[in-house]
């Protein structure tokens, strides 16, 4: 524990944005190698997969991403990051420590009478042009039966873990929305037509517009993160524009979403008789979780933690794209509880000020060894 302590250290002290994680899989690759275990550098140097076992028998995924957050690292702290306005805000060198440690476990474990698994170490997770496309194009999940993965959750305190049977995360689009007028001075607003007055209407009645046409229990949530304007404080701009996340719960709605937003946003902005244009990505959808795979993370955790420590975790609005892989193969994602004891205010994912408590490591370690021994025993 103490050397995957200092790794997860090191890792959240050397943070690395998407697409450039070379530090990061080459500090795994040295930790694996130190274990005798030779990971597979994708050709980018960003990624890394490993194989553990006998290629004779069932193969089970295990899956961490690397990538940090342009987020400033506000904790004082002495492993706080070093890389100015880059910082771990989301628990991924957590997970990257945790699977490391799982790979040592099942090396050690004699897998290799039983089957074979995967240890996929990934780019990019927090991109809107996936990482996990990146690894499922290089191969990662070729004769893959089942994949398993986690996430820190900061609600909940170190020492437990949550599940779910069905959809754990939602669908996550991004949106882009543009708006040209002709600018001018404030004093005289009738001789301009004023693109903010588009965007803050747009912004602000968006998700009404929209969840209105669907069902309650399939409601979106819409929500913008960014305003710019080229104006100044007695200008009337020419240029607005706004972007934020469509979040969708259901799958069955998310393919409908799209047009459902580019309609209401027409409807919202043309009567200003300005010029917009909408840029529309997909990026993932919901993480689903097979009931087979989900029974073996319980087994797993009531054994770990005991059943009073395993609770049943809510559907989150957040985005994962864990669910690409799922796509492709059956498998699940549980929720690690990384808060530490006696404490009352939550920090939550995204912010500068995110942290946990490095037992939780432990408890991940287990985990995933667990759920791996038995996935393949089960011939998943």
């Amino acid at each position: 524990m103490d050397s995957l302590v200092r790794l997860r250290r090191d890792i959240h002290a050397h943070p690395e944005l998407e697409r450039q994680e070379r530090r990061t899989t080459s500090v795994v690759a040295a930790a694996l190698a130190e274990a005798g275990l030779c990971g597979r550098v994708l050709p980018s140097g960003t990624g890394l997969v490993v194989d553990i076992g006998n290629k004779s028998g069932p193969t089970v995924g295990l899956r961490a991403d690397m990538d940090a957050l342009p987020i400033r690292d506000s904790k004082d702290v002495p492993y706080r990051s070093q890389v100015p306005g880059v910082c771990h805000a989301c628990g991924h060198d957590v997970h990257t420590t945790i699977l490391v440690g799982a790979a040592i476990e099942l090396a050690r474990s004699g897998l290799a009478d039983l089957g074979r698994v995967r240890c996929i170490f990934q780019p990019a997770e927090e991109s809107s042009e996936s990482g996990s496309l990146d690894m499922i194009a290089a191969g990662a999940l070729d004769d893959v039966d089942c994949i398993f993965a986690l996430h820190c959750d900061p609600s909940s305190q170190v020492g437990t873990v949550g599940t779910r049977t069905g959809s754990i995360t939602s669908a996550i689009d991004h949106l882009a929305v543009n708006v040209t007028g002709i600018g001018g001075h404030s004093a005289r607003p009738h001789l301009a037509s004023n693109p903010i007055l588009a965007i803050g209407t747009m912004v602000t009645a968006l998700s009404d517009v929209v969840n209105a046409q669907l069902p309650e229990r399939e409601r979106i949530l819409i929500g913008f993160g960014t305003i710019s304007s080229n104006g100044a404080k007695n200008v009337i701009p020419s240029y607005a524009g706004a972007s934020g996340a469509v979040r969708i719960p259901g799958a069955s709605v998310w393919p409908r979403v799209p047009g459902l937003v580019r309609t209401a946003i027409g409807n919202i902005i043309e009567p200003f008789a300005l010029d917009y244009d909408i840029n529309y990505t997909r990026v993932c959808p919901p993480v689903v979780n097979d009931a087979e795979a989900t029974k073996l993370i319980d087994q797993a955790a009531i054994s770990v933690v005991g059943e009073e420590n395993v609770y049943a975790t809510p559907q989150s609005f957040g985005g994962e794209d864990f669910s690409w892989y799922l796509q492709q193969v059956p498998g699940a994602m549980f929720r690690l509880g990384v808060r530490p004891p006696g404490v009352t205010t939550q920090v939550d994912l995204h912010s500068g000020h995110f942290d946990v408590d490095e037992r939780a490591i432990a408890v991940g370690v287990k985990m995933l060894t667990r759920i791996a021994m038995s996935a393949v025993r089960a011939g998943r």
